[in-house]
């Protein structure tokens, strides 16, 4: 998707951090640089970021999703993490934001000034809009997670670890969401594939060349 959006890639290139969140960045850093790594999704740094702030007693602000999945969510918090104080926004449900839209969720979350802001708002979407308008946030820390906010208020339920162990984590989303998976894991992951191919050829070119 990066390779065909410059917004997303440049959201991408210039984060802090970026987590190895798919079987296939694992894999592909073996096929590439003989390296193993090990897969650390969404949902992992959002539960060490809650036992983070619950233990320092710090406060956390969710942006994206509706308001039935917000209020969940912060019930659940309350519940679980009862020294972490929580606020949430839910923004209008659109593919882009107008200037008014931003203007407004840049203010509800600098009024609570978060030690950490979760944003939830579907990729690329979440990446760049956090991109564009991070220099305006009074916050500590950002993370795009995405499905998270589901999988936290458990209105869509996460993959066993007994999936997530043997690396089929996406095959039980594809099968669960095939409307909204299918892109990103049939058509996306062949050409993922074919991506990979074409750095180890030319990894393997330039090797040659300079032997």
């Amino acid at each position: 998707m990066a390779e065909k959006d410059q917004d997303f890639k440049d959201a991408l290139s210039h984060s802090d951090v970026l987590l190895p969140d798919g079987i296939g960045i694992v894999a592909a850093v073996k096929f590439l640089n003989k390296q193993n790594i090990k897969k650390i999704a969404g949902a992992d740094v959002h539960l060490y970021f809650l036992k983070k702030l619950d233990a320092e007693k710090g406060s956390c602000f969710y942006l994206g999703s509706s308001e039935e999945t917000l209020a969940r969510i912060k019930k659940k918090i309350n519940l679980e993490y009862p020294n972490i104080r929580v606020d949430t926004y839910s923004p209008p449900f659109k593919a882009a934001f107008s200037k008014e839209d931003t203007d407004k969720m840049v203010e509800v979350v600098n009024e609570f000034k978060p030690d950490v802001l979760f944003v939830g708002m579907t990729a690329p979407k979440q990446e760049v809009w956090t991109h564009v308008n991070k220099e305006r946030l009074e916050v500590g820390t950002i993370c795009a997670i995405g499905a998270v906010f589901d999988f936290y208020a458990g209105t869509v339920s996460r993959p066993s670890k007994f999936w997530r162990d043997l690396g089929l984590e996406w095959f039980i989303r594809l099968l669960k969401e095939p409307r909204r998976m299918y892109k990103r894991y049939v058509i996306y992951g062949p050409a993922f594939i074919l991506m990979l191919i074409r750095s180890k050829l030319n990894q393997s070119l330039i090797k040659g060349a300079h032997a």
